[in-house]
């Protein structure tokens, strides 16, 4: 569904994205993670063509970049709220519809039925300046979604958002998979990617350092962590099994921590530091 192969982006002197190249399967939800400037905005940018690649092939849904059927077949809920707060959740959709000149009677019972999906139904007439932060990410969404894109665009969906209305757009995510919607979200929560993504890039400097399954890049520390105390920090050893990490943390004379390997682990592993928001 989606191709990318050499893909650069420099400004003046500095490589924002260095040869990314990337295969993204139809119905697959592919998550991308790094460092703040890693280069995961950069990247989304270039595919929903915002900004221009300096070099480098996208290919979406078999759409090369620059060309006007791109834009018909991919949906974007960008980092930031973007949505209109003078006009009604109702009123942002119609005019997204109109952009993409839907017909009236179809474009009408798409935003009923995607108020209806995202659950706000009953807050269609109201100002989208009342609206709190999770109802306007939900109302980005159900107008990103408005048009039927193959292809969805997450940049950081869920940033700023308590944890119980996090975990209610991720299901909001797993319905959309369900349903063969190819998504590509960017995020800062890594227990975010590792829910919901069947697999992760994680990209460093612009580069891509690792591409696999959440499952795979944690296997590849051991299946289980040490994590104990020391002066001069937290320090953290990975087993492959169970047993020989528990005799492990026998001989430590500090408080430890036993517990199966997770994503976080192997970012932190690969990349030398903590995700932050």
């Amino acid at each position: 569904m989606i191709h990318i192969e050499g893909l650069i982006k420099k400004f003046g002197d500095r490589t924002a994205v260095d040869h990314l190249s990337l295969d993204i399967a139809k119905g697959e939800v592919f998550g991308l993670l790094g460092p703040n400037g890693a280069g995961k905005t950069t990247t989304i940018r270039m595919l929903t063509m915002l900004t221009q690649p300096t070099a480098g092939t996208i290919m979406i849904d078999g759409c090369d970049h620059g060309e006007q059927c791109i834009k018909a077949v991919i949906g974007v809920v960008p980092q930031h709220f973007n949505l209109d707060i003078e006009l009604t959740a109702w009123e942002n959709l119609e005019l997204h519809g109109r952009l993409h000149h839907m017909p009236t009677e179809e474009r009408r019972q798409r935003i009923a039925e995607l108020l209806e999906y995202v659950e706000l139904s009953d807050r269609g007439t109201e100002m989208v300046q009342k609206f709190s932060g999770g109802m306007k990410r939900r109302l980005m969404i159900a107008r990103a979604l408005l048009h039927r894109p193959k292809v969805l665009f997450l940049d950081e969906p869920t940033v700023g958002l308590d944890p119980q209305v996090r975990r209610r757009l991720w299901e909001l995510i797993r319905h959309l998979k369900d349903e063969g919607l190819t998504v590509l979200l960017t995020t800062h929560y890594i227990e975010e990617a590792e829910s919901l993504c069947q697999r992760v890039a994680i990209l460093e400097k612009g580069k891509l350092i690792a591409l696999d399954t959440p499952a795979a890049l944690c296997q590849r520390l051991g299946a289980y962590v040490v994590e104990w105390d020391e002066p001069e920090g937290s320090k953290t050893r990975f087993f492959t099994d169970r047993a020989i990490a528990s005799e492990f943390a026998a001989t430590l004379t500090t408080t430890t921590t036993l517990r199966q390997t997770n994503l976080e682990d192997a970012f932190v592993e690969l990349t030398g530091r903590k995700v932050t928001g």
